[in-house]
């Protein structure tokens, strides 16, 4: 059961070539604890390219493009949207039910380009700090923070309630908030991947808290969770993750 909601975790969350059932669908929607099982192997295909440029002394630029290719590459797209469409919402001044019709229009406004902006910058920024770091510290914080952002995304299944039937639905009327204890208990061991510093720790901490604040937002904003959501948690959580991490390395 666990592994096929992996694998049904991995199809949604990656573009890894793991094969899209409708067995392991539906196995992945009813088991929070695979987000953050499936966050191991991407945070890691995705800390490999990263750590060995900062391992070939690239220039920190770099590192942060590669940083941002590598995401693009094993995770794709389809949670960037998600930041896109929120950010569209967020620029909607009106009840809830104005800014969730604004979700489903295609048109790309300015609140789009300034929340995906905004992210892409944070994620070059955390990039260029993580340059600095010795490649295992690196490939720690980044791995660590991908365990933050998809523990926030199982938050949001647990604690989240949908606001019309959807994808976002399919998560949050399948779980509750007692299943928010296999996702926390899943992220301890990324918590230790920077040894002895609390890197690690507070990058998970705070990819959690970041998938929170957009929670509490939608709250709100929107009246509850959508697929939106869960994936601007993901991409919000990941940027706050990294900096977190490279900020608590620093300084220990």
């Amino acid at each position: 059961m666990v592994l096929t909601a992996l694998s049904g975790a991995l199809g949604f969350l990656s573009r890894l070539p793991v094969g899209r059932t409708e067995a392991a669908w539906e196995a992945f929607r009813r088991a929070p604890v695979a987000f953050v099982l499936a966050a191991y192997p991407i945070g890691a295909l995705a800390a490999l390219p990263v750590a060995l440029a900062a391992a070939l002394s690239l220039p920190g630029p770099t590192v942060a493009f590669v940083l941002l290719a590598a995401l693009a590459l094993v995770t794709g797209v389809n949670h960037a949207d998600g930041v896109a469409d929120l950010g569209d919402a967020a620029a909607v001044h009106g009840y809830p039910a104005e800014r969730r019709a604004v979700l489903k229009d295609t048109t790309v406004g300015v609140g789009a380009v300034l929340a995906l902006g905004t992210v892409l910058v944070g994620l070059a920024l955390a990039g260029i700090a993580l340059a600095a770091l010795p490649p295992l510290a690196l490939a720690g914080v980044v791995i660590a923070a991908e365990v933050g952002a998809k523990l926030s995304m199982a938050a949001v299944a647990c604690l989240g309630e949908a606001t019309h039937d959807g994808l976002g639905a399919g998560f949050t009327r399948r779980a509750d908030a007692a299943q928010f204890v296999g996702p926390a208990v899943a992220a301890v061991p990324a918590l230790a991947l920077t040894g002895l510093s609390l890197a690690a720790v507070g990058a998970v901490l705070a990819g959690l808290a970041g998938g929170l604040a957009v929670l509490w937002w939608a709250r709100g904003a929107l009246g509850g969770a959508n697929g939106d959501v869960f994936g601007a948690a993901n991409e919000v959580g990941r940027v706050c993750a990294l900096h977190a991490g490279v900020v608590l390395w620093t300084l220990s």
